[in-house]
């Protein structure tokens, strides 16, 4: 199992949908919360993209040299980039990196925002050209110069001349819930994402793109988005999760689902779908919370709960093939530790925190100025 957190670009604080408890996100915020995701023995961490982030690429790269064994999962954008220039930017990052880099293929949702990046293809075509991309992307990563005469790219003596360290490339990660979408990961992904839905659904959704993958002589591995609110109990978890919406009203929601409604993304809908708008029962699923859905796009969902129930729903994903979390929470600095200290002792998970001369005190603060604390056992579960 991999757990993953996130580095939140779009902006972070301590409530969804206001200003109480903000905090800026700057450059120092962002190497604050790698640099503990990095310690505390995540694998890697998620950085967004699109219109309201800052951009993945060049945050990404901030944060090589301020951390160490983190990995970065960072978007490529088919139909606003050239797959030539993004299989560059990836052998770059890679080999700058020493191996870290993840890559995340985003085709985009929101017709009213990539229309303003300058692209305006129907949902299907946008897949169409995520698998021409990727077609391109893998051959020059490869090592091939390509020619390529697709409906929507057109390539000529196109090739990368210093490779990844990562061979052939960097993993792939991709999500989507239409057909259209299913068909690419089956084509060409290493990592399905899937966000945060009942397991019912989740297992159709894995069970759809091995199928699919099976017929093109491949495997794919799983992964899931979501959010996560743990504490020592679940009475506590419960309220700061009601805690977290105390600030969204009525208007907000709407004015929210209003921008939601637009978007041609089948995940997207999905999402609202599971709350529709309504706040009176987000439990969707045993310990899975819609409320973040009421005011955030894309993933909406968090497991709630104390820290064995927490672990309990997350084997239950994992028993369905899901390998790889990536968790979030507000504020994400503190989130970060809470998760660590409270969720990882229960998961079978590699730890690769500083211990023994290069840590000033791997073991707690001593009592009484000489005993060292006893050491927490880990779940063998």
């Amino acid at each position: 199992m991999e757990v993953f957190w996130f580095i939140p670009t779009h902006g972070d604080g301590r409530y969804l949908g206001t200003s109480h408890g903000a905090r800026a996100v700057d450059d120092s915020y962002t190497q604050q919360i790698a640099q503990a995701a990095d310690r505390l023995g995540f694998s890697g961490v998620l950085i967004p993209t699109g219109s309201s982030c800052e951009d993945a690429w060049v945050v990404a790269s901030s944060l090589i040299p301020v951390t160490k064994k983190l990995k970065f999962l960072v978007a490529v954008r088919p139909g606003l980039m050239s797959p030539t220039l993004a299989a560059r930017m990836a052998a770059t990052f890679d080999r700058l990196s020493h191996g870290r880099l993840l890559v995340n293929v985003v085709t985009g949702g929101d017709p009213v925002e990539l229309a303003g990046d300058g692209l305006f293809l129907d949902h299907d075509a946008r897949y169409d050209v995520t698998d021409e991309f990727l077609d391109v992307w893998r051959r020059e990563l490869a090592g091939e110069t390509v020619d390529f005469a697709g409906e929507h790219i057109r390539i000529e003596g196109g090739k990368v001349l210093y490779p990844p360290v990562q061979a052939p490339y960097p993993p792939l990660y991709f999500g989507g819930s239409s057909q259209a979408a299913l068909q690419v990961a089956a084509d060409h992904i290493d990592v399905y994402l899937t966000w945060g839905e009942p397991p019912a659904e989740v297992a159709k959704k894995i069970a759809a793109v091995r199928e699919l993958a099976a017929k093109q002589g491949r495997t794919v591995r799983f992964g899931i988005r979501l959010h996560v609110i743990v504490r020592p109990t679940a009475e506590e978890a419960w309220k700061a999760a009601d805690e977290l919406i105390q600030y969204v009203d009525d208007e907000t929601i709407a004015s929210a689902q209003k921008v939601f409604a637009r978007f041609d993304s089948e995940g997207q809908r999905r999402m609202s779908q599971l709350h529709g708008g309504d706040r009176s029962a987000l439990e969707i699923s045993p310990n899975l919370w819609a409320g973040v859905g009421l005011v955030r796009g894309g993933a909406g969902t968090a497991l709630v709960g104390d820290p064995e129930t927490v672990a309990a729903r997350m084997q239950e994903y994992a028993d369905l093939g899901i390998e790889t979390f990536i968790f979030s929470g507000y504020p994400h600095l503190e989130e970060a530790y809470r998760v660590a200290d409270l969720l990882f002792p229960l998961l079978p998970i590699e730890r690769k925190q500083a211990h023994g001369p290069t840590s000033t005190s791997p073991f707690g603060e001593l009592i009484a100025n000489e005993i060292k604390p006893a050491e927490r056992t880990v779940s063998a579960q």
